[in-house]
């Protein structure tokens, strides 16, 4: 692995800039564990509201839940197509047998 100053060509760095390298690597340090925290808590938030809404955070079964939440709206809007189809049907069957019968008032 290099080093930074190995990239530079520099060998030899002063204490200031030891200290500055030192710093600099804490803050990264400090902010990679807040990073860290926050990811954990958001895990935790995200694990507590799948157990609330679908009993369980386990991964593999709320994909089971998932696919069959899909297959059941699937069936659902298959039905609706259907009934619309069937209603259409039905529409345009009286308006023949209304056409046939010739509307009121008109000569047959």
């Amino acid at each position: 692995m290099k080093r930074a100053s190995d990239k530079t060509g520099e060998s030899r760095q002063s204490i200031e800039v030891l200290q500055q390298r030192y710093q600099s690597l804490d803050r990264r340090r400090i902010q990679a564990e807040t990073n860290l925290e926050n990811a954990r808590k958001e895990l935790e938030r995200l694990q507590r509201e799948a157990r609330e809404k679908y009993g369980t955070d386990d991964i593999a079964q709320l994909r089971s839940k998932l696919e069959q939440m899909k297959s059941d709206n699937e069936d659902k809007r298959r039905s609706y197509q259907s009934d619309l189809d069937r209603i259409e049907s039905e529409l345009t069957d009286i308006e023949t047998r209304y056409e046939r019968a010739g509307s009121p008032g008109e000569p047959s």
